[in-house]
Formats: C-alpha cells, structure tokens, sequence
C-alpha cells in the first residue's frame, strides 16, 4: 500500500513543480507564488497564513494515530535565483521557466531552472495533499527572499510554530545530511566617478561562457570569475595601449559567481588596440583553459564618433580595485576536512550614471571572521575612495551534539539505502541558521535531491533523486510518531 501511495505522491511533486516553474517567483518577486501556495492551501482545506513578507505558512492535522504527536516543521524558499543566456527571450518578471527533460535530468532552456529551491516546496506540497501518507502535524513553511539575504526567513513571526522539529529542504546532494552551514552578510562598494567625451571607436570586449556557479558551495572549485577576469585583461590594456572606458558590466547575482562581463570601450587606433589584445586573450585563454575550456573573449570594432567615458583616474582606480580586491577562499577550516571557512564572492559589476557598484556575498562558518572579513573590505573601499555598505548579515547555523532528528534521519537512510550519509557541515547559508536563531531548541536538518551547477544556466535535477529523497522524507515523517 505505502509503495502504491509513494508512486502516486512523487508523480504529484512533479506535478507542483512544474506549475511552480511556470509561475515567475526571482527574488523580490513573489507575490504570484505566494498567491498560489494560498489559493492551494484553501484548495485543499488547509489552515494558511500569509504575511506581510508574503512568507506561507500552511498547517495540516496528523493522520490517524499521529494526533497528538509534535508537529513537525518542512521548510523551503519561494524565491529562485534568475539568471539566463544572453539569447533567452525571457523577462523573469512575468514569464515562466521553460523546462524540458533529458535523461535523468530536468533543465531549463537558456536559463536557471530553480530547483533550488522550487522542488522542496513541490515535496512538501505533495504530503499537504496526500491523503495516504501517515505522517504528524506538519507546520510547512514557505519563506520569501532567501536568495537575496533570507529576508523572509528573518521577518517570520516565529509564535505561529510549534514544531521543534525542522526539516529544511534545500540540500543539493542526496547522500549528504547537512547539520551546519555558513553566516553571510551582503558587502557593496560604489566607486564614484567622474566622466569626460573624447573621439574614437567604440570597442565590445565580452567574456562568456564561463562555468559561474554557486558562491558557497562552488567557491571552492576554482572556477573563473568574469568580473576578475576582466579586469585582468583591461588591466593588461592599460599599460599596452590607450583606451577608456564608456562602462562595464558583469554578474547580477551577489551570491553566483559570474559567467559573463561586457566592457565597451573607446581607442583611437581600434585595429592597434584589438591586434594588442588579441595576443594577450590568447595566452589568457590557454592559461584557463583547463578550468575554463568553453570561455569565449571577444573583441569587436563598432562605431566611430563621440563617446562619454570615465575619466583616466577613474578607469585606474577601478581597474586597480578589480585587480587588488579579496576574492575567492579566505581561509579553510582546520577542524573539518576540505570545509571551507571563510570566502567571498564578487558577484555583481555594474557601471551607474555617477559611479561602479560592486556587490560581493560573504560567508564564513565563524561568526567572528565574517566580522573581520567586513572590516577588511570597509578599510579596503575607504583607501580607494570608495563607499561601501554591509546589508543581510545573519549568523552560523552551529552543529548540534545529539539530535534525536539526526539519528532519525541517519537510521531510515541506512535501512533504506544499505549505508550512513555524509554527515557535514557547508560553506553555503541555509535558513536553518535563521531559525535556530529565532526558535529556542529547535532541532533541524537539511537534507535535498541531487543537482548540479545551481544558480547557473546549466542547472540540472536528477529526477530519480527526487523520487528518493520524497520517499526518504515520507518515511522520516511516517517515523515521527
């Protein structure tokens, strides 16, 4: 009977998913998707709260058996990060994702897919309206703004929960138990500038095509950053031929590293200046070319005519910052093995009316070395000139000793696949961190499908991952007595 209800119930995730990816939901975007998870709480006659966050809250009675037992919290994020191909006709703000099948895999065409983190609340959607699964009070929670600071997670009236019970579902490895995760804070810096006209052809240097990636968990892979990687080569410019710069732009994620970056540029002499950079790209390119063995550089001769450009002062001091600045690993932990400790990530470049922004995402496992990496970039900004902020900081989720919901969770997953999971920590952040927080004693883990190069345009969902990870999540609430 319990096979049959698995069968039928994983259909359904799929189901949910596929009408949430039709729905837009990027961050600060959420309205729709939070509208549908209402109008499927009441749909299914369900108790829902929705807040001024637009965070859903939905609540559903034990089965029979299961009344009076501790309600249990499942936990996931509304909000996918956008990013697509520079050709994908889409305009994330009303469109939908489209996906195709291939294989074992779910993807996205020219875009993010948003598994991270559509496919939890498709999970949890498919036990609020299961009517044969056993399982206690479920108190599901459906929180906004995750990508961009976990601001839903830290605007949540927390009185609402019972449950001191959490499972998150925003893990992206089917055979790691994830029981910590990193602090983070938002960093930007806005280098103000002064601009000038001068005479010459305007010139497109464009990098695309990198593998980009996940800022936590990726950080560690040593993929190249655009936004670096052209300040590398505009560097090389600056002291092999004469150009300014009309402006540059790279990345639109503080939390993904970026897989592109543009310049337009002005020389007087563009066939000179491309011969140039031609011969540097290529040493460039061969350099990278084992981490990197898609990159494209380009360089394109355009119009000729008048042009507004940062003055030389200003093209300097930036390409000095891209050149100089802290980005990457910071430093390693030395009490787990290959966890990263401490990195920060140059996620968004872009050139305004009256300045450069640069946004990077910091993450550490220790509270007191985000601090420190703050302060390291304040002093950083305030010597070159420029203004800077820090914005969403919260805290590590810190290992809990002796949790009953780990070993619950460690004891089904060895009967139902023959070996213990990876019990680890993670340089990313997960809003168990906000919540542990906020809910004295609360017990949580965060466990999810396999899928690759999230918050990427190559992501992918194993879609047979996704029916273990629902019939491990069914077994563990079937435990919870």
């Amino acid at each position: 009977m319990m096979k049959k209800a698995f069968q039928k119930e994983s259909a359904s995730v799929f189901r949910y998913f596929e009408k949430i990816c039709a729905i837009p939901h990027g961050s600060g975007n959420m309205e729709l998707l939070s509208d549908y998870c209402v109008q499927f709480a009441q749909e299914n006659d369900l108790q829902v709260i929705c807040d001024k966050a637009k965070n859903v809250v939905i609540y559903k009675p034990g089965t029979t058996g299961y009344e009076n037992a501790d309600p249990i919290i499942l936990q996931g994020h509304l909000d996918m990060v956008c990013q697509k191909k520079e050709d994908a006709a889409i305009d994330f703000a009303t469109d939908g994702i489209e996906t195709y099948t291939d294989g074992d895999f779910i993807k996205a065409r020219g875009t993010t897919l948003g598994a991270d983190d559509g496919i939890a609340i498709s999970m949890i959607m498919a036990v609020l309206a299961s009517r044969d699964l056993p399982h206690p009070p479920i108190e599901a929670v459906f929180t906004t703004d995750e990508e961009i600071g976990m601001i839903g997670a830290k605007e949540l009236d927390c009185s609402v929960l019972k449950g001191r019970k959490m499972i998150n579902i925003d893990s992206e490895e089917a055979d790691i138990l994830t029981v910590s995760c990193a602090g983070g804070s938002d960093f930007k810096l806005f280098l103000p500038i002064d601009k000038t006209v001068v005479h010459g052809t305007k010139i497109s240097l464009e990098i695309n095509d990198l593998k980009g990636g996940h800022s936590g968990v990726d950080i560690d892979k040593c993929r190249i950053n655009a936004d670096i990687l052209a300040g590398r080569i505009l560097n090389y410019a600056k002291n092999a031929a004469d150009f300014n710069i009309i402006r540059i732009n790279g990345g639109s994620k503080g939390n993904a590293i970026p897989f592109c970056c543009k310049a337009e540029l002005v020389a007087e002499d563009a066939e000179s200046f491309i011969n140039i950079m031609e011969n540097y790209i290529s040493v460039v390119k061969n350099e990278i070319s084992d981490r990197e063995k898609n990159c494209s550089i380009r360089l394109t001769a355009e119009e000729t005519g008048d042009f507004e450009v940062l003055k030389t002062a200003a093209r300097d001091k930036l390409l000095y910052i891209l050149l100089t600045t802290p980005n990457g690993i910071v430093d390693m932990s030395t009490v787990i093995d290959g966890l990263v400790e401490t990195s920060l990530n140059l996620g968004i470049l872009m050139t305004q009316s009256d300045g450069i922004v640069m946004q990077y995402a910091l993450r550490s496992n220790k509270a007191s070395a985000l601090t420190f990496l703050e302060d390291r970039l304040t002093a950083f900004a305030s010597y070159n000139g420029c203004n800077s902020e820090t914005s969403c900081r919260y805290e590590p989720w810190e290992f809990k000793k002796d949790s009953p919901l780990q070993k619950l969770y460690v004891g089904a997953f060895c009967e139902r696949f023959g070996h213990e999971p990876q019990i680890a920590a993670i340089h990313a952040g997960l809003e168990c961190a906000v919540f542990t927080q906020k809910i004295e004693g609360l017990d949580c883990i965060s466990i999810g499908p396999n899928m690759f190069d999230v918050h990427t345009v190559n992501e992918r969902l194993s879609i047979s991952s996704v029916k273990e990870t629902f019939e491990l999540l069914c077994d563990i609430l079937e435990r919870c007595k």
